[in-house]
């Protein structure tokens, strides 16, 4: 059995900093692609940014600039910095990732969630 933990979230003002972490542990052979997903009320989750195994990255256009995902591929792990805040980067931030357990096939995880909210 494989799973993601997520931790950092919480309440900040806008214009503050959060960072979220993500740590994946169990029984694996191989991580892929990692990523930080969120859903706000009512809406569709949707991607904040990805990072492959080899570094690379890609961000949601609301999130270029003031966020920065990263990755520790020894201890597989993956963090979001947020930076900048803002009221609308309020939702459910969800870890992601896709992984190979040992004797089982490649696919999607996802963590359980992590509140972030932006209020004054």
């Amino acid at each position: 059995q494989v799973q993601l933990v997520e931790s950092g979230g919480g309440l900040v003002q806008p214009g503050g900093s959060l960072r979220l972490s993500c740590a994946a542990s169990g029984r694996i052979v191989s991580i892929n692609d990692m990523g930080w997903y969120r859903q706000a009320p009512g809406k569709q989750r949707e991607l904040v940014a990805r990072i492959t195994s080899g570094g690379s990255t890609n961000y949601a256009d609301s999130a270029k600039g003031r966020f920065t995902i990263s990755r520790d591929n020894a201890n597989n792990r993956v963090d979001l910095q947020m930076n900048s805040l803002k009221p609308e980067d309020t939702a459910v931030y969800f870890c992601n990732a896709q992984m190979r357990p040992r004797g089982g096939f490649l696919r999607g995880y996802w963590g359980q969630g992590t509140q972030v909210t932006v209020s004054s």
